[in-house]
């Protein structure tokens, strides 16, 4: 079963109300799955010939790199859409393997009927054509990360986005073992790195704060 009041705290279908929103899935076709913990959601590769969205629970997406090391990409909550960027073009594939970390619903809607949709609310138009410019700015920027080859390299450009101009002090949100997922590394290899990172003076840490102390020395391990 669709709900309505959920799915319109999507980006898809922000602004529309669940009274109206209830009206337009009446008018298409579309599967409502559900897939328990570390259920395999999508494969990368898989043909994307469908809008999936969390209606419920959360899920994790994965890339594996050419070394055969799995990388965390990012995590996503319900109401969040996947892959929409690639639902039309001539590559429309899955680009990573997503997986259930929680109890999951999930609302699938094919490319036609969710085509029909576009065509029924140009309030969804613009929505979806935002969501994918977000995301491909997303995939830009871990695209560039995933191109840095040290540990330190990816930690110094994760701070510096996080501090941006104006801050030298940042919050941690992840544990030391979720960044070690996304970094694609072991979790005492980040914590040596940051050690050294510590003793060489580009930073200084308090549980989950971390303040930059030198944001040109850490500027130029990116050019390195």
């Amino acid at each position: 079963m669709v709900h309505p009041e959920i799915l319109c705290q999507s980006p898809i279908f922000r602004g529309i109300a669940p009274d109206d929103l209830h009206e337009l899935f009446r008018q298409i076709h579309y599967q409502v799955k559900a897939y328990q913990k570390n259920d395999l959601i999508t494969m990368a590769g898989d043909i994307c010939d469908r809008l999936l969205i969390i209606q419920q629970g959360s899920v994790k997406a994965e890339m594996t790199d050419y070394s055969g090391k799995t990388i965390k990409i990012e995590d996503m909550s319900a109401p969040w859409p996947l892959a929409t960027a690639f639902l039309f073009g001539k590559e429309n594939r899955f680009p990573v393997t997503v997986s259930a970390t929680s109890d999951v619903e999930m609302v699938s809607i094919p490319k036609t009927e969710f085509v029909k949709l576009l065509q029924l609310n140009a309030l969804i138009l613009n929505n979806y054509l935002n969501t994918i410019s977000t995301r491909a700015q997303f995939l830009s920027q871990k695209l560039k990360f995933l191109s840095f080859k040290t540990i330190k390299q990816k930690i110094a450009h994760f701070l510096l986005e996080k501090a941006g101009d104006r801050l030298q002090t940042v919050e941690i949100q992840q544990s030391q073992g979720q960044l070690a997922e996304m970094f694609g590394v072991t979790r005492p290899s980040l914590a040596r790195t940051l050690g050294e990172m510590v003793q060489e003076g580009l930073i200084e840490t308090d549980r989950r704060y971390i303040k930059i102390l030198d944001k040109v020395r850490m500027s130029q391990l990116l050019m390195g």
